[in-house]
């Protein structure tokens, strides 16, 4: 077999996976709550405790402290691994915006203005804004990993 053979069947299954990969890294957002299952006050707040979850914050800054002058204000980038039959309690964001990227696993979110749950993947994105009261259960068998970008005013919030 000549040289050039044995390289071309050595490198075209190479360019072929790396061109399927790059075709399929668009960003993706989550699922949102149907526009026809939008309702206030859909979901009632639940005392659940967390259950098997860790919340690590990889780093902060205090935005105070930078050319913005948000005083009183630190982004956090925090990694959440929540367990199978885990449970982030009810929390709002309505002084706390966030991006959750659900790295590995699936969860289901349980939003105070969506009548049914939302289901996160893996790979997708989820903006939590002003208005935005929830909590989260892994119904699954694997692991959830979730990183967190967040903006909170009060160091002592510790909800995740």
């Amino acid at each position: 077999m000549s040289t050039s053979h044995t390289l071309s069947r050595l490198i075209w299954p190479g360019v072929a996976v790396v061109g399927a990969l790059t075709l399929s890294a668009q960003p993706v957002f989550a699922g949102e709550c149907p526009a026809d299952k939008i309702k206030p006050n859909a979901q009632q707040m639940v005392d659940y405790k967390p259950v098997g979850v860790t919340d690590v914050t990889l780093g902060a800054i205090d935005l105070g402290k930078q050319p913005a002058h948000l005083e009183g204000r630190e982004l956090r980038f925090r990694k959440l691994t929540i367990a199978p039959g885990g449970i982030v309690p009810w929390h709002s964001h309505d002084d706390r915006p966030a991006l959750i990227f659900v790295q590995q696993g699936e969860i289901v979110e349980y939003a105070s203005n969506c009548i049914d749950p939302i289901v996160h993947k893996a790979g997708e994105l989820r903006p939590e804004v002003f208005g935005t009261s929830h909590w989260w259960k892994n119904l699954g068998k694997e692991t959830v990993v979730l990183y967190v970008g967040d903006v909170r005013k009060d160091p002592n919030d510790h909800n995740m």
